[in-house]
């Protein structure tokens, strides 16, 4: 602790005041690392990563220690440092603050909640003499320990263990194993019964304090049930909660706790904060390694239910084909501008085949203004040499016309598109008024196997797996395939079905040889490849 205090400020002081001087400071130093977990994890320990959004996160753990609000919910992707700060730091400080305190750590497994007590044993072992905590003698288990001061910890799955212990913070991490278990009724009413019938039996009225760490499996998984039951704090409820997506979305999730904008990437531990480019390819890697409903789940922590669905998740994984050859009839682009009620707007791109079947090849969608959109769909009609545009005739149809052809114009005298190139036709679709009529016939289309998607596309799919009828509004990327395929195969809103299609695997088409000469399939394949 030589450099508390500069030599020449102890040069004229006895070893007594020397002695006394480091030891307030030394005590200084211990109690400003107490202003909240992550000051204190980052003091003790040089390895442990500080990053803005576990900020955040010891923000609202002061608050949940001050009394502000006594119940908070932590959404993170994976691996991102949450758990460690919220089930091990967050004890280890509330204890340094109140030893008398009673930790309960719950989670799905005892190998889990045993893993966290382990570690704030270690802490209370290796740094709590700085604040006059340590084991009581005899507490020799891992998941079961006092302290002099009669607080303790208990580290146990949830379903056992509570029974007798008084508990003042309450550590639920991870409640449900995985989706398996989410998604199973009766494992979610065990968890459920559980909280009602022991967890909050068991807060003590003086003081408790409640944080909850999970991925969002299901809509009505611990976290969903719980706001259902007693909403959030700024709704008037009782859950303080901090969403960290791993790509921020205020329009969709509400102003982002990071005052990120859309499209904007968490940090992570291990990559710079300041490196945006390393920390978008980090996740957009994940997205692009995940199933459609982990990614929203695991990384967004925006579940998404699997029954009631329009179109089930296995038909789309079934329609998705990118070896198969087929030659371009038709090239188009579809529009569904932003509004009605949301801020994304639909840019799709595909063709017709000659075997007769609509392929999705692109998804250009984005919460972006007209001039944004407009620009992106004329670029993507460029880039894969459509003949047509398609736009919604129900809404906007005069705006897009003027929006594409200003942005076309002003692309061309950028030199970005080549003044030689003629701007593709601009034709309205009359697709029917109510959402659930417009997007039944495109369902059916694919569970006919004529709809066919070229590659992975996870948030179109994401939204025709996920969409349910009773929605009021239908996300852009579905309203935008709808055109796209209704202007494509027009007999398409003809009809529609009454039932929610299943699941089939598409039958082998037959395959007409391509022919070299046609100008639509030989531009595309020089430009985007079969």
């Amino acid at each position: 602790m030589s450099n508390l205090l500069a030599d020449d400020d102890m040069a004229h002081l006895d070893d007594t005041e020397v002695y006394q001087r480091l030891s307030a400071a030394k005590e200084a130093v211990a109690r400003d690392l107490l202003r909240d977990p992550v000051t204190l994890a980052r003091g003790l320990e040089r390895v442990y990563r500080v990053r803005p959004h576990l900020r955040v996160i010891a923000d609202a753990l002061v608050g949940l220690e001050r009394g502000d609000f006594d119940r908070l919910m932590v959404w993170t992707p994976s691996q991102v440092g949450k758990s460690s700060l919220a089930a091990e730091w967050f004890p280890f400080w509330r204890l340094c603050l109140h030893g008398e305190d009673r930790v309960a750590v719950t989670s799905y497994s005892d190998d889990l909640a045993m893993r966290r007590g382990k570690a704030i044993r270690r802490y209370i072992a290796e740094y709590g003499g700085e604040y006059d905590l340590s084991l009581l003698a005899g507490s020799a288990a891992a998941q079961d320990y006092d302290t002099t001061k009669g607080g303790g910890v208990r580290s146990v799955s949830i379903g056992s263990g509570l029974t007798g212990f008084d508990v003042n913070a309450l550590v639920v991490d991870d409640p449900h194993k995985d989706r398996a278990d989410a998604e199973s009724p009766r494992l979610r009413e065990h968890v459920h019964d559980w909280w009602s019938s022991a967890a909050l039996r068991r807060l003590q009225p003086d003081r408790n304090a409640v944080v909850a760490i999970q991925t969002r499996w299901h809509p009505d998984d611990f976290c969903g049930r719980r706001l259902q039951e007693e909403g959030r704090l700024e709704d008037g409820g009782r859950w303080k909660v901090d969403h960290l997506p791993a790509i921020a979305n205020p329009s969709k999730f509400g102003p982002d706790p990071l005052g990120r904008e859309d499209g904007d990437p968490l940090p992570h531990p291990k990559i710079r904060t300041k490196n945006r480019r390393a920390l978008l390819a980090w996740w957009a890697d994940v997205k692009k390694t995940s199933d459609v409903r982990d990614w929203h789940s695991m990384a967004q922590g925006d579940p998404q239910p699997s029954e009631g669905a329009l179109v089930s998740q296995d038909l789309l994984r079934l329609i998705r084909d990118g070896s198969t050859k087929v030659e371009p009839q038709k090239i188009a682009v579809s529009i569904d501008p932003s509004g009605g009620g949301r801020d994304v707007a639909g840019v799709i791109g595909g063709f017709l085949g000659d075997d007769g079947r609509v392929w999705v090849t692109h998804d250009r969608s984005g919460s972006m203004p007209s001039a944004e959109w407009s620009s992106v769909a004329a670029m993507l009609a460029y880039e894969t040499n459509a003949a047509i545009i398609y736009v919604e005739w129900n809404f906007g149809r005069d705006m897009c016309v003027l929006a594409i052809s200003t942005s076309w114009e002003m692309l061309q005298r950028e030199g970005t598109i080549p003044k030689d190139v003629l701007m593709p036709a601009i034709q309205p679709v009359h697709a029917k008024q109510g959402k659930l009529l417009r997007a039944e016939p495109i369902a059916q289309q694919m569970v006919q196997d004529k709809v066919r998607f070229r590659s992975l596309f996870t948030d179109l799919e994401r939204e025709w797996a996920t969409w349910q009828p009773t929605d009021p509004d239908s996300p852009g990327r579905i309203d935008s395939s709808c055109v796209l395929i209704y202007g494509l195969i027009p007999e398409a809103n003809q009809g529609a079905i009454v039932h929610p299609p299943l699941p089939q695997a598409p039958q082998p088409g037959r395959f007409i040889r391509p022919n070299p000469a046609n100008s639509a399939a030989a531009a595309y394949g020089r430009r985007i490849g079969n």
